[in-house]
């Protein structure tokens, strides 16, 4: 018999931890339309009470929604397109910030109708994230892409993709090497910088200064191990402290001191070669200026630095979810907001890179609830951004480097918990959730190999910020989506971001408006 025409009758409306379970109906049409109504479900009238569906006055009406409408076409012509030159451009960076990420992170700001901070710049498009090896990329060759304007391998940074990922050789050959916007910038006597929420040394921040084969050769003991120790080849921590851009910087803040400290000379240095770079830096100029915390961040006139360096944990900055009354690093906001007036003193502008990191982080071991609340904290640092410079002066751009295989699903009801179940009872009888992920290192913890079942997630997920949430295939960590993500952009020359875009369109996009480069400029 045709599974189609003959759907298991089943009611099951029941109360169950705080939301609906419901099972389709049995079907009396023909196959075709038994199939639609399986694909696209009429859920029933839920319970009322807390387990109502947010109602908003005037929503059931013809008025509410053609007004809305109205208002929006009225915004887009009153917005004049701005084709003056960018004094400053601020790229943000949100790692693995897939679309997934965006629509369901609108909940935590109060429902799936609110705005993130960047949703209401003037002018949005889409970039192609593929690499020049693979389909799916990953983060370093992606820097290379919206930094450098040229795409490479995956796990290379800033170099062409004649270089394979961990070859000690063709990476030496210095016609391989691609620069970033930061030294077209430089080179045109503006400052440059970077703020990130991960390592310095990290894939994405290094695609601001580094040329490296291999993505994971952030200290000098990381590249003697594929290498051996007279390769020739400088690790990413090295280049960031000597190298051609990297000694140039005159902001960078986040984490990762470990790749900057020889072991003998701290218990968290992990660096071989006898070099505390953290010293180098502040011997190299009596005005350097190093900082480690918040307090001190805060405490700091920006007005004395020549150069500043704040690393502010050993590794990766701690999640938000994870920081408390006596966590001693910045937000991502405060960084933001002291980058910018510290690079403002600049006469001729500046370059600045900002990456909310750890959202990419989070969605790899499946920890759906942290990196929604990294967005939220990304959004943050982007709205301050914008209260902090002119959109006459200033292009600010916001896009991801990649997605994640992040799922938002299930036709919840509208004001449901987006960490809770969906209405809609699974073929073996149990819940599922709206949010969940293709794959993952969670699979185990939801699926009982012994029995062959799945196990009903409402029992495992009880709103712990670190749970993990459910995954499809079992891999030890989730993978990169291979789908195009979106690019925000509000300045000068912003509307030339619309459309859809390879990803390494971006620096030249930016430098256009800068008159920065040796491309296509507005003032050539």
């Amino acid at each position: 018999m045709s599974l189609l025409s003959n759907v298991v009758v089943v009611i099951a409306v029941q109360l169950l931890l705080g939301s609906l379970a419901w099972s389709a109906p049995e079907c009396k049409h023909g196959a075709e339309y038994c199939k639609d109504r399986l694909m696209h479900p009429d859920m029933p009238e839920p319970l009322q009470g807390r387990n109502a569906p947010r109602k908003y006055e005037g929503d059931d009406t013809n008025a509410y929604w053609r007004e809305q409408a109205t208002e929006y076409v009225k915004e887009k012509l009153a917005t004049p397109l701005k084709e003056g030159k960018a004094k400053n451009v601020i790229m943000f960076l949100g790692d693995g910030m897939g679309i997934t990420t965006t629509s369901a992170a609108r909940n935590l700001l109060g429902g799936e109708e609110m705005v993130l901070s960047f949703e209401q710049f003037a002018h949005t498009g889409l970039s192609k994230t593929y690499s020049v090896d693979k389909i799916v990329p990953d983060s370093a060759c992606t820097a290379t892409a919206y930094l450098c304007g040229v795409k490479g391998q995956e796990g290379t940074i800033g170099v062409n993709g004649a270089v394979p990922r961990t070859d000690c050789t063709v990476m030496l050959d210095e016609a391989t090497h691609v620069d970033s916007i930061a030294k077209w910038a430089m080179d045109a006597g503006k400052w440059a910088g970077l703020v990130t929420t991960t390592r310095v040394t990290h894939a994405s921040p290094a695609g601001v200064y580094a040329h490296i084969a291999e993505r994971d050769w952030e200290n000098d003991a990381e590249v003697a191990a594929d290498c051996g120790t007279a390769s020739g080849i400088q690790d990413i921590a090295y280049q960031l402290a000597n190298g051609q851009v990297g000694s140039k910087l005159k902001l960078i803040m986040g984490g990762g001191r470990k790749h900057w400290v020889d072991s003998s000379l701290e218990t968290w240095g992990e660096r071989t070669d006898g070099l505390n770079l953290i010293d180098e830096f502040k011997a190299a100029d009596a005005q350097n200026v190093y900082v480690s915390t918040e307090a001190e961040l805060n405490a700091l006139d920006l007005t004395t630095p020549a150069r500043l360096l704040g690393l502010f944990q050993n590794d990766h900055l701690l999640y938000h979810m994870q920081t408390n009354e006596t966590t001693t690093q910045p937000t991502l906001e405060q960084m933001t907001r002291k980058a910018i007036e510290y690079m403002s003193q600049s006469t001729e502008g500046y370059f600045l890179f900002i990456e909310g990191g750890r959202i990419d982080q989070a969605h790899h071991d499946n920890l759906a609830r942290m990196a929604l609340d990294e967005t939220i904290e990304f959004s943050k640092a982007i709205a301050a951004a914008r209260e902090l410079t002119s959109a006459d002066d200033t292009l600010l751009v916001v896009t991801a480097d990649h997605s994640h295989v992040f799922n938002y699903a299930g036709y919840s009801y509208r004001g449901s918990d987006i960490f809770g179940p969906a209405p809609a009872i699974a073929q073996d009888g149990k819940r599922h959730m709206v949010l969940s992920y293709s794959n993952g290192p969670s699979y185990d913890r939801f699926y009982d190999a012994e029995t062959k079942e799945r196990i009903d997630p409402t029992t495992l997920i009880n709103g712990v910020y670190n749970e993990e949430f459910p995954a499809g295939v079992p891999l030890d960590m989730d993978t990169h989506g291979g789908d195009d993500v979106l690019v925000y952009a509000d300045g000068p020359w912003s509307h030339l971001f619309t459309g859809v875009y390879e990803q390494s369109t971006i620096p030249h996009l930016m430098a256009y408006s800068a008159c920065i480069g040796d491309g296509l400029t507005m003032c050539n």
